[in-house]
């Protein structure tokens, strides 16, 4: 899909509760485009009660409704057909998904919009391949383990990517027979109330699938309601830890959290191909901006290539183009918003101010857009003590330290809050797998930096960077309890 016309675009300003838009609001919320600042809806933004209405009715819904008793491939065929009416969907879903976030049109079109729909195939396939098991006891006894759904999920979704990271909450949720309420980002609100349209299309039950707008009042609410049984979450380390207090003090309920990173990327001197590497590397983290929580945000380089690697990271970012989300030919994505870009703008003043100098960057772009852009920057003379190494800054910018051998390399890659992800780039095997079992982080990426399209590999982070996981098998087992059956049937047993 090419260039569109953000005006041009309809906006389901509302939430969606029991299979149906809902509007009205005592307060609204203006929301606006990263690409050009412009205010382009009105967001209604639920108060208490709204919340109480929306998880009551999912309630209802997870009682009243047959999804969790249904046979489990019968769940399946609904959630398969949701993901090919998605699929289908793509020249309205793109559009609404590229105009209000950060996600340029190519990008949103041919991978936020597709794996989005395979996702929700992907854990599909789960509802009658995973459930309880036999467990070996003594002769006159059976022991059985059954899974069953919580209920009602709460599920608090990200900015940075709206519909794939909503998918990665709800379609493990919803696969396993829950009923989930869904709170998106204030600032990316809409696309996933069309994807919500869409599952009622499919034939999802009314209530199944439930969505409030607003902010974090209305995220902690949701936390704190008594008919929620389980959270889930992405975003910032710190958002985090107040959902994990919130659910601690309405009842203990589980959470699944994935959090902060500040990922470092080694690279050894004995890499076959500098340049690829070094696209590599700048990919990492000026994908979306560097507003990914796994962006590689940390380059330790061997000191023999450090010069000759940074030149050619550099020159990767000198090609990337700045512009709207709604032109083809933007390969440099804006800031969410202009205080975020003020924020990462200060954390690098200040990491210049504490010793670090700039090699490239290092300031605002396309200023005259209205939106919000930074140039890629390249930080060096670092140390952990300074904030672009230290804290997370989600934005475009790569501080740079240099080693001697392996033992240093790992020294400089450890981090003592957050262990989200790795990257080891060298061609010794030995050492790769010798790194991969040392760093402290969820995900090591070997010779490459991202995850895979095919969904079985979990993600989440070690330290302050999350509990549990998101995909693969782990996630779709993260929204059932296990109940234990023992039963005797010895001769006199009765």
């Amino acid at each position: 899909m090419g260039r569109f016309d953000p005006t041009k675009i309809a906006v389901p300003s509302t939430h969606f509760i029991g299979g149906r838009a809902v509007g009205g609001a005592r307060e609204t919320l203006d929301v606006r485009r990263p690409s050009d600042g412009a205010v382009y809806a009105a967001l209604p933004l639920a108060d208490a009660s709204l919340v109480d209405h929306a998880v009551e009715d999912a309630w209802r819904a997870f009682k009243e409704s047959d999804w969790a008793s249904r046979a489990p491939r019968d769940r399946a065929r609904v959630l398969r057909r949701w993901a090919d009416l998605v699929e289908a969907d793509v020249a309205t879903l793109a559009p609404l998904e590229a105009a209000g976030s950060t996600r340029p049109i190519q990008n949103a079109t041919h991978w936020d919009v597709p794996f989005c729909a395979e996702g929700i195939r992907f854990f599909a396939e789960f509802a009658d391949k995973c459930g309880g098991e036999v467990v070996p006891t003594q002769r006159d006894h059976l022991g059985l383990t059954v899974t069953e759904p919580y209920g009602v999920i709460g599920a608090i979704a990200p900015w940075n990517f709206p519909l794939v990271m909503a998918c990665w909450k709800i379609a493990p949720a919803l696969a396993a027979g829950n009923a989930v309420v869904l709170k998106p980002s204030e600032m990316t609100p809409f696309s996933i109330v069309r994807l919500a349209e869409l599952a009622i299309a499919a034939g999802m039950p009314p209530g199944i699938f439930n969505i409030v707008q607003g902010d974090g009042r209305v995220g902690d609410a949701l936390c704190r309601h008594p008919r929620v049984s389980k959270v889930t979450f992405t975003g910032s380390t710190r958002t985090g830890a107040a959902i994990m207090a919130a659910c601690a003090e309405s009842g203990t309920k589980p959470v699944t959290l994935e959090l902060g990173g500040k990922s470092p990327q080694v690279v050894f001197a004995d890499v076959a191909d500098a340049d690829k590497v070094a696209r590599r590397v700048a990919q990492a983290i000026a994908t979306n901006a560097g507003q990914v929580c796994v962006a590689g945000s940390r380059l330790i380089v061997q000191r023999a290539i450090a010069d000759e690697l940074i030149e050619r990271i550099a020159g990767a970012f000198a090609e990337l183009v700045p512009g709207p989300t709604w032109e083809a030919s933007t390969t440099l994505s804006p800031i969410i918003s202009a205080r975020e870009m003020n924020r990462i703008d200060g954390m690098v003043r200040a990491t210049v101010d504490q010793g670090g100098r700039i090699l490239c960057g290092g300031r605002s772009v396309a200023e005259d857009s209205g939106g919000a852009y930074y140039q890629p920057t390249i930080l060096a003379d670092v140390d952990m003590s300074m904030d672009a190494v230290r804290d997370e800054i989600f934005g475009p910018v790569l501080t740079v330290q240099t080693f001697e051998d392996e033992a240093e390399a790992m020294q400089l890659a450890a981090h003592p809050s957050y262990g989200l992800a790795a990257g080891v780039h060298t061609a010794d095997i030995n050492r790769a797998l010798r790194l991969a079992r040392s760093l402290e982080a969820g995900t090591v990426w070997i010779n490459r930096y991202g995850r895979s399209w095919d969904f079985a590999l979990p993600t989440g982070g070690y330290k302050r960077s999350g509990i549990g996981k998101d995909l693969g098998r782990c996630a779709y087992e993260a929204n059932l309890r296990t109940k234990t059956v023992l039963i005797d049937f010895a001769a006199d047993a009765a």
